[in-house]
């Protein structure tokens, strides 16, 4: 019987890599299939919420420390040709990067991309809403975690949520759609403004959505004394009527989506994302590319492929597809954030992507 040398397994694996880059689409060892990409543009951001961003600006990346944006494009592109039809831009904030909007058309422009969606902490859309509208943005997520003036300074370190809400105003009038509004519990912080939040979707076509506080990074506040479980955020917000629930698809995300049974049609809806209560690792069908350059297939995990690396040392448009199958096939059955001896995200939230 022929040995299984290093070299004869290296093939084998070319040669089932080969495989999948060929037939367009991307699909992990548990049968998920890959199509959605979430590119972090960079790590700086004009907030510094207490949760995400605790470290000193000092330690932000350079400009040189980024993907430039023929690096993106690149990228993005030849993960588009793999099977990948949604994007996601994130951050940090990814509307103080320099030109992003001039990106953003080019990005547009990619034949196969069917879907491109911005995340944002709101503090620049009043100004950008009309050319982020021109340049092909309908989908935005808003990060907003309390609706009180002073609060919101306490959260973020900077009083300006007069602005945030301007701007939310503005692309609702305008037809953004859908405007997610992501507010991240926090017991003892923010929990007792869960019915206020709900409410905004009796009078305004938002979707806001809980999002179950995780365990990110070193140095957050992050304790169990902190974490509410959807469950009893939807137990909380009850009061303001039964909620029934309403079908989503896959593209859609990992949140359950409700609507309050009573008040008006247009009404917005009520979301729950709980990765901790109710992990949705069997759905993900995600990929991260972080500010830094890297390739990573879970957001709660700190496996990551060096993908800067391999295009500035010259890799081919094959040696970056390999990347990202590989990395797809690297991907984690799922999260072992709160399992005995399972370990901890060190990763730094803005760095990864939102």
């Amino acid at each position: 019987m022929t040995k299984n040398t290093p070299e004869i397994v290296q093939k084998q694996q070319e040669k089932s890599l080969d495989s999948l880059i060929e037939t367009g689409q991307l699909t992990d060892l548990f049968s998920r299939s890959i199509s959605y990409l979430r590119v972090s543009l960079t790590d700086q951001c004009n907030l510094r919420c207490l949760y995400c961003t605790p470290k000193e600006i000092e330690e932000k990346l350079s400009c040189g420390e980024l993907l430039s944006y023929e690096e993106l494009l690149r990228v993005i592109g030849l993960a588009v040709e793999l099977g990948i039809r949604k994007v996601r831009l994130t951050g940090g904030e990814p509307l103080v990067r320099k030109n992003v909007i001039s990106f953003i058309r080019r990005l547009a422009e990619l034949p196969g991309l069917d879907d491109i969606r911005l995340t944002t902490n709101g503090v620049m859309l009043e100004s950008m809403a009309d050319d982020l509208f021109k340049a092909g943005i309908r989908k935005l997520n808003i990060s907003l975690d309390t609706l009180k003036k002073e609060r919101y300074q306490q959260i973020t370190g900077v009083d300006i949520f007069n602005r945030v809400w301007a701007g939310i105003e503005k692309v609702e009038a305008m037809g953004f759609s859908p405007i997610k509004i992501n507010m991240v519990a926090l017991r003892g912080i923010n929990d007792d403004e869960l019915v206020d939040f709900a409410r905004l979707t009796l009078t305004h076509n938002l979707q806001v959505r809980f999002i179950e506080f995780m365990p990110i990074g070193d140095g957050t506040l992050w304790g169990k004394e902190r974490y509410i479980s959807s469950e009893e955020i939807k137990e909380r917000i009850s009061i303001l009527g039964e909620l029934e629930e309403i079908k989503t698809f896959r593209m859609d995300g990992p949140a359950r989506i409700y609507r309050f049974r009573d008040g008006d049609t247009l009404r917005g809806s009520v979301g729950f994302i709980s990765p901790i209560s109710h992990k949705f690792c069997d759905q993900c069908n995600r990929l991260r590319l972080t500010s830094e350059g890297r390739l990573r297939s879970c957001l709660l995990s700190d496996q990551e492929t060096d993908l800067k690396t391999i295009i500035r040392s010259g890799g081919s448009d094959k040696d970056v597809k390999m990347a990202l199958v590989q990395t797809i096939l690297n991907k984690p059955k799922g999260h072992t954030i709160l399992d005995k001896d399972g370990g901890n995200c060190h990763g730094q939230m803005s760095r990864i992507g939102g």
